[in-house]
């Protein structure tokens, strides 16, 4: 089956909303995600990790997260777990990594019925580990693309980088029409923690998780029938560089290796920014706020969504898939946003003409948008 007539069939039998016309834009034609074996809950983390700091104890279990999956190092005999240095971490990045990334990216190839063959261009996320060469070239071994797929790793960017590779596999699909495009964000945050009783450590363990989600990405050429899913009509970003260090990577000289760094004052700053930042990306297409039926924003965690429900005016329902990965998964940094994007495909309701859009933030402060019709 040729891979345009499989993915028009496989829309016909998902959505039943219709297919659009054709476009010369990208179309988000599926999504797959995965995550490790084993996840635990907040109260167990706090047993796990031996936390008896009451101030800790209340981040764990006040942040509207009720579980997690994470990568964590055996344990020892007497309860504690077994200590790993930066190279460890870094092999488990590696190991971790290229498991979740194969394993979301089979489902998101295998939803349209196409085979890891027809793969042209793989786009890597990630801001949990560095390597090189990058996770795209052993996924593409571990995956048996083909030697001429195009590759780009995107290292370091931070939660809104999701965005950022979906922008460049967008204009890779758009300059190579009726070709498949991937995008995989995948981020082992369990590879990227330093156990401690500080507060800046433990707000990093208390939020984030291990996790990869991966879309397909493909633009109509004019010779084929149309392609279901969200075309992207434009993509918007907003640098507060007085927040440039607000979120940020540091080197650890106690621990020797590195840590993260979580301001307590980016969630106001990212809802402060939020509202010019849409008003931007619909402007320039167009579209009128009132358009927007779907909203799918990174789950930063409470403050932030609090934040941007707040300061965009959105309502619980608005924000359900964003809220729900919160709780469900944690921070899943860069792909976070396409955990709720496949929850609202499951929900099956987006219909032909809805408007659509994501919203990421991360270091810089960077704050990252993107708008879909359907």
């Amino acid at each position: 089956m040729e891979l345009k007539s499989a993915i028009l069939e496989r829309a016909n039998g998902t959505l039943g909303c219709g297919i659009q016309s054709v476009s010369n834009r990208a179309r988000i034609a599926s999504v797959g995600t995965a995550n490790p074996e084993t996840s635990y809950s907040q109260h167990e983390l706090i047993d796990l990790l031996n936390i008896r700091n009451e101030r800790i104890r209340s981040l764990f279990l006040k942040g509207a997260i009720d579980r997690r999956y994470l990568t964590l190092p055996p344990a020892l005999e007497d309860g504690s777990r077994l200590p790993e240095t930066q190279a460890d971490l870094l092999k488990k990045h590696r190991r971790c990594a290229v498991d979740m990334g194969a394993r979301a990216i089979h489902e998101c190839v295998a939803g349209i019925g196409a085979q890891l063959r027809d793969v042209g261009y793989l786009c890597c996320v990630t801001s949990t580990g560095f390597m090189a060469p990058g996770i795209s070239a052993y996924l593409s071994k571990e995956l048996g693309l083909a030697a001429d797929c195009t590759r780009l790793d995107v290292v370091g960017m931070g939660c809104n980088a999701g965005l950022n590779g979906l922008n460049a596999a967008a204009a890779w699909s758009v300059a190579n029409p009726s070709r498949l495009a991937l995008l995989l964000c995948v981020e082992v945050c369990s590879a990227a923690y330093v156990f401690d009783d500080t507060m800046r450590s433990s707000v990093v363990n208390s939020l984030f998780g291990d996790g990869a989600a991966a879309a397909a990405l493909i633009t109509q050429s004019p010779d084929h029938d149309a392609v279901w899913g969200p075309s992207i009509e434009r993509f918007q970003s907003r640098l507060v560089s007085s927040a440039i260090e607000g979120m940020r990577f540091d080197w650890d000289e106690t621990h020797g290796r590195f840590s993260f760094y979580l301001d307590p004052v980016i969630p106001y700053v990212v809802g402060a920014n939020a509202p010019q930042l849409v008003a931007d990306l619909l402007a320039s297409s167009g579209v009128r706020r009132s358009a927007i039926r779907h909203w799918l924003v990174h789950s930063g965690g409470k403050k932030v969504i609090d934040a941007v429900k707040i300061n965009l005016g959105l309502s619980s329902n608005d924000l359900r898939h964003t809220s729900g990965v919160l709780r469900e998964f944690g921070n899943l940094s860069s792909g976070s946003f396409l955990f709720s994007y496949k929850r609202l495909l499951q929900e099956q309701a987006p219909c032909p003409g809805d408007y659509g859009v994501m919203l990421t933030m991360g270091p810089g402060t960077t704050i990252e948008s993107a708008l879909l019709r359907w």
